[in-house]
C-alpha cells in the first residue's frame, strides 16, 4: 500500500498504463483533464481488447456549474471503444481499479482541480485480495445506476451546450424570458436522463434492485430504514413534492408506492420475506 496526495496523478497515469483488461472509474466530477490523462496512458493492446466501466453522476446541476463534462465521457469512448457510461446521482467514491490487482481509493475527481490543483489524499494498493474486494463494491453499486447508450449520451452532450449556454445567459441578464428558457431546458435535461434511469420500464423496477441490494449488503431493515436509503440514492427519483392521488384523495408520496409495489413483487418472486417488522433475503 502507497499513501497518494497532492501529486497522485502520476499514480493513477501509472494504472491506465498497469490495465491489461478492464479499468473501472467511479468520479462523481469529470472534464477532459481527467479522460486526457486515462488515454494518455492506455496502451494500445487495451485499447483494442480491454474495457472501462465509467460511473458518475451527469445530473444536469452538475453539467451547469461545469464540475462535470460529458463531452468528456464521449471523448473517452471514441478513444476506448468498449466505454461504459454509468449515470447514478448522489455517486460521491472516487475510486480507480485497474483488473483486479490495482487501486487507488482517494478524495481526487477526475478533473482539473482534483488531480493538478487541489490537496488530495488517499491510497494506492497493488496485489492484494482487498483490490478485488473494491473493484466488486463498486460495481454492485454502480449497478444501481443506468447505462447512457451512446446516442443518449450524444444527445445529452448536445443538451449540455445548450444548457450551459442559458446557465451563463441568465447569470448575467434580469430577463425573465432568458430564465423561463433556462428552466425549461432544465427541466429537459432532467427529465431526459429520468428516461435513461427507467429505460422505459416501470420505477419500481429500479427500486426493487436497489432493495436486493441493501438487503444484500447491509441485512434485514425496516421499510422505515429502506425509505430514507432508497431516497438518498435515487433522489432524482424520489420526489417528495408529488403524491399519489385517486379520485381527488391523497394516499402519501408516490415514489413510497411504488417501493412498496417492488417490495411486494420481490417477496412474490420468493425473493424477499418480511418477519417480525424486517425485510430480509429469503
Amino acid at each position: 500500500m502507497r499513501l497518494l496526495a497532492r501529486d497522485w496523478h502520476g499514480a493513477l497515469g501509472d494504472l491506465a498504463a498497469h490495465a491489461q483488461r478492464e479499468i473501472v472509474v467511479c468520479s462523481p466530477y469529470v472534464g477532459h483533464e481527467g479522460t486526457d490523462l486515462l488515454t494518455a496512458h492506455l496502451t494500445a493492446q487495451f485499447r483494442r481488447r480491454g474495457s472501462i466501466t465509467f460511473i458518475t453522476d451527469l445530473s444536469p446541476a452538475n453539467v451547469c456549474q461545469r464540475s462535470t463534462d460529458p463531452r468528456a465521457l464521449r471523448q473517452l469512448r471514441d478513444y476506448a471503444g468498449a466505454t461504459a457510461v454509468r449515470h447514478l446521482p448522489g455517486v460521491h467514491a472516487k475510486v480507480y481499479v485497474a483488473d483486479e490487482d490495482l487501486a487507488i481509493v482517494t478524495s481526487g475527481n477526475l478533473t482539473a482541480g482534483g488531480l493538478y490543483r487541489n490537496f488530495e489524499y488517499g491510497v494506492e494498493i497493488r496485489s492484494d485480495p482487498v483490490t478485488g474486494t473494491i473493484k466488486r463494491d463498486i460495481l454492485e453499486y454502480g449497478a444501481l445506476g443506468a447505462d447512457v447508450p451512446p446516442d443518449q449520451l450524444d444527445a445529452y452532450c448536445n443538451a449540455a451546450d445548450e444548457l450551459q449556454g442559458l446557465f451563463d445567459e441568465q447569470q448575467r441578464s434580469t430577463r425573465r424570458e432568458i430564465r423561463w428558457r433556462f428552466e425549461q431546458s432544465l427541466r429537459n435535461a432532467e427529465e431526459s436522463l429520468i428516461r435513461v434511469r427507467l429505460a422505459g420500464g416501470p420505477v419500481h423496477a429500479v427500486f426493487a434492485r436497489t432493495i436486493e441490494y441493501l438487503l444484500r449488503s447491509q441485512g434485514p431493515l425496516t421499510t422505515e430504514r429502506l425509505h430514507p436509503i432508497i431516497q438518498t440514492i435515487h433522489p432524482d427519483l424520489c420526489d417528495d413534492s408529488v403524491d399519489r392521488v385517486i379520485d381527488g384523495r391523497r394516499f402519501g408520496k408516490k415514489w413510497k408506492h411504488a417501493v412498496r409495489t417492488a417490495q411486494q413483487q420481490l417477496k412474490k418472486r420468493g425473493v424477499i420475506r418480511y418477519e417480525h417488522g424486517f425485510w430480509r433475503l429469503a
